[in-house]
């Protein structure tokens, strides 16, 4: 290994400096991109081939107590998907199991031999962060960071009933530096709590949810402003209420509507797009919510693709778990985290017969292809809700390819399809550009990360090298070659060495006032102690807040 290397002859798709395969040089030294280097640098020759800075998941389940419990059910794809140690050269190489959760030394290794170089769990909860950051360290070559779950936690919930933002905002800070976290994450506001209280459904945003003046918008509304004054280079992560279910556009455009003018990001928004509901039958909301997206700069989203085939459903919000269970039968776990939130996991497989995972399928690429702006609506599967991280080759040829589209399109089920866009024709295929946009560029600059998602000069050097093929799969699934921090990691396709990982927090200012009212509080209502949820520090300096603002 060397300190310096010159990437040469490669054509160069980054699209934050404007670079739209030019061919051109790309410098590293020390772990950093240069805008030159000597000429007697070490030289990697990579004409012919693809370059573009290391992928970005915005939004996946990798790391949390969740995870581990999906681990855990999950011994049929431990059997039938084991992973051998990679050949390493510098570091003892582990083994695990693959699957649609796979274990952690076998998450950081599958992403990186995708050319994924940085990625976040979406939803920890506050007492399961201490697991998350164990988990994290076990996950090699990836830097990480994770989303802490907020929205449904009894103390948030009375500082909303009082009317108390301020003090809102100031627990939040606390939570967020306490465990670790890089962002607020607020799943199905309110509707966890009453699922708690055998309430299944949110009628609306505007529904009281137990205690006076608490409501979905409520709540949104009070995260939405925390994450926004506290600077945060994430802004508030927002999985909407009625996920999964038939006319939710409607839940959804509400909850849009209720945050104008606010940043906010909406996650997994396939799964909140669905028409119909009310004795009418399932159809595609895609037109009407996109539409809203493309007309609101200050809406973000990442899509949450379903990919036709297995899948592991793990999520936060409980009562869709429920109600998934009982249409389908399968195996599930639902757990109540004390205080702050739920947990819900089915084994799932979307097939292609199946008139509603069609729909979702569909539902899904008419986000992506209506998009008018790809810096705001970036790749996701919801990993492993929609579909495992390794479909993410087989989701970027369908965005890449309208013949293969179209194939595809033919062999599932069409009950439901019509009046989708999709199946009328959309003729749009994503370019290189955009695919670099969606998987990297897109992602970092939603995330307020300075150096990620670039190769412009003081960028992290991660970088992934494509050799071409006439199947984009098959392309996005074996790179040639992926730097980690100036590590050559993947080399002539095989995974080789596995550098350092950071951990990629937050650790705003607050009122320190809020941790008496706050120690009261757990003093009277917890059983888990309020010392037992600030985690030591990480590593890695905090990202500093103001960079998102």
């Amino acid at each position: 290994m060397t300190d310096r290397l010159r990437i040469t002859g490669g054509a160069v798709y980054d699209p934050a400096n404007g670079v739209d395969g030019d061919v051109r040089d790309v410098c590293v030294e020390d772990g950093r991109i240069v805008s030159s280097l000597p000429g007697d640098a070490p030289r990697l020759d990579a004409h012919g081939m693809v370059v573009m800075p290391g992928g970005i998941d915005i939004h996946a389940h990798i790391a949390s107590s969740s995870v581990n419990q999906a681990r855990r059910i999950l011994s049929d794809e431990r059997t039938a998907d084991p992973a051998s140690p990679p050949a390493l050269l510098d570091a003892i190489a582990r083994s695990g199991s693959g699957g649609t959760v796979p274990t952690t030394f076998t998450t950081g290794y599958r992403y990186a031999g995708l050319g994924y170089t940085t990625v976040f769990d979406a939803a920890v909860a506050p007492v399961g962060a201490r697991d998350t950051h164990a988990q994290l360290d076990d996950t090699p070559i990836i830097d990480a960071g994770f989303y802490v779950l907020m929205g449904n936690d009894a103390y948030l919930l009375e500082q909303v009933a009082a009317g108390e933002r301020d003090r809102a905002r100031d627990y939040a800070a606390w939570l967020l530096g306490a465990t670790g976290a890089y962002a607020i994450k607020c799943v199905n506001p309110g509707g966890i709590e009453s699922w708690k209280r055998n309430v299944r459904a949110v009628r609306s945003i505007d529904d009281a949810l137990g205690m006076q003046g608490v409501t979905p918008r409520a709540i949104m509304e009070t995260l939405a402003d925390a994450a926004n004054a506290l600077a945060l280079p994430h802004p508030v992560h927002i999985h909407c209420n009625n996920l999964g279910v038939a006319g939710n556009v409607t839940t959804t455009l509400d909850s849009m509507g209720a945050l104008s003018g606010r940043r906010a990001h909406f996650t997994h928004v396939q799964f909140h797009a669905y028409a119909g509901g009310n004795g009418k039958p399932w159809a595609s909301g895609a037109k009407a919510l996109i539409a809203y997206i493309n007309a609101h700069p200050e809406v973000t989203a990442d899509v949450g693709q379903v990919m036709l085939g297995p899948a592991t459903t793990v999520t936060a919000d409980g009562a869709v778990e429920y109600l998934l269970h009982a249409s389908s039968g399968r195996r599930w776990v639902n757990v109540d985290v004390e205080l702050e939130t739920g947990c819900g996991i089915v084994p799932y497989e979307y097939r292609d017969a199946a008139a509603v995972a069609s729909l979702q399928w569909v539902v899904g690429l008419e986000l992506f292809l209506l998009s008018a702006d790809p810096w705001r609506v970036v790749l996701s599967t919801d990993h492993p809700n929609g579909g495992a991280f390794t479909s993410y080759p087989e989701l970027i040829r369908l965005l890449m390819d309208r013949a293969y589209r179209d194939e595809r399109l033919r062999g599932v089920n069409h009950k439901l399809l019509a009046g989708s866009a999709l199946a009328d024709g959309l003729a749009r295929e994503y370019t290189l550009r955009e695919i670099a946009i969606i998987t990297r560029a897109g992602p970092a600059r939603l995330l307020g990360l300075a150096d990620k998602g670039h190769l412009g000069a003081g960028a992290a050097a991660d970088i992934t090298i494509y050799a071409r093929d006439a199947d984009v799969a098959v392309m996005f699934a074996t790179p040639r070659y992926v730097i980690k921090a100036g590590v050559l990691v993947v080399e002539e396709g095989q995974l080789r060495r596995a550098p350092p990982t950071r951990r990629l927090h937050v650790r705003p200012a607050y009122d320190d006032a809020v941790m008496r009212d706050l120690s009261a509080w757990f003093d009277r209502y917890a059983t888990i102690a309020l010392a037992n949820y600030p985690v030591s520090p990480p590593r890695d300096a905090p990202v500093p807040v103001g960079a998102g603002a």
